[in-house]
């Protein structure tokens, strides 16, 4: 510690570093939630006054019915509803092969398991640009372009689930397991029986993470979504920028980004509580 223990019961250090960690909490609030108010703020502005005064904290004449216009005239409610068959999709996918790969790898231990888990995580420090150009040829020989299945199946190649629910997995009693086995429990039945009902901390970690991942997911869906009446939220916006009024297409975004920040705000704690338990950081 840079300060020691007598030192901080002195009344002037403890105030000052009350007063730190006050200052420090109030930037890293104002970074969290000033991009989210400045959006909001201009969704309600006319277009004059974001050209006119882009920084003022306070529309001048707010207009809420910004919102229901770009719903109307931009097609938001068909986006979102693109968007929702998008996630919905990745979102089992990745949780199957999370959890299916996990308990395969940390509670099966098959005799080339390490080998394999050693091959998953290698993919971690492939770019993802790299990799980008051959999973588009092998969509267009599958035939999957224009079809969510092309977002999906890619999506359940995340090492980082698969390294989550493992370490989750290592952590439960092996004893569990093997008093299971003496009573003659399927493999099928130590699964849904016993992991999945002590798993619902990761679960929800590993749903959350993506959920979040494919609903800002911009490039990949750009590449295999090229039908604009499939393009989901994140790629519709980057087309109607070229066409729609600004204050429209702000509200638009804002209408994006509620839902995700909904979803964080309610489940936070899952997330915390899962990685807590998994030891994984960052």
């Amino acid at each position: 510690m840079m300060i020691s223990p007598v030192e901080e019961r002195r009344p002037a250090v403890r105030a000052a570093l009350r007063s730190i960690q006050w200052v420090t909490l109030g930037l890293l609030v104002a970074l969290g939630i000033g991009p989210l108010y400045m959006t909001v703020k201009g969704a309600v502005s006319p277009s004059a006054d974001l050209i006119a005064k882009p920084l003022a904290l306070l529309p001048a004449d707010p207009r809420p019915e910004n919102f229901a216009t770009a719903w109307a005239d931009l097609g938001v409610g068909g986006y979102l509803l693109n968007t929702l068959q998008v996630v919905g999709g990745a979102w089992a996918v990745q949780l199957f092969v999370a959890v299916t790969a996990g308990f395969a790898l940390s509670v099966l231990r098959p005799r080339f398991g390490r080998y394999v888990y050693g091959a998953i995580l290698a993919t971690m420090f492939v770019p993802y640009t790299v990799s980008m150009v051959s999973l588009f040829m092998t969509v267009i020989d599958l035939g999957l372009v224009d079809t969510y299945w092309s977002i999906w199946l890619p999506a359940g190649a995340s090492a980082f689930n698969v390294l989550l629910a493992k370490r989750f997995f290592d952590a439960l009693p092996a004893e569990l397991f093997a008093a299971a086995r003496i009573d003659g429990a399927t493999t099928w039945q130590l699964l849904t029986k016993i992991v999945l009902p002590m798993s619902r901390p990761i679960v929800a970690v590993i749903s959350l993470l993506a959920v979040m991942h494919s609903w800002k997911d911009f490039i990949w869906p750009l590449v295999a979504i090229t039908d604009p009446e499939k393009q989901p939220i994140s790629v519709a916006l980057a087309n109607l920028a070229e066409q729609a009024p600004q204050d429209e297409l702000i509200a638009a975004m804002a209408m994006a980004l509620a839902p995700p920040v909904l979803v964080f705000l309610v489940f936070q704690k899952y997330i915390v509580a899962g990685l807590g338990f998994t030891g994984v950081k960052g």
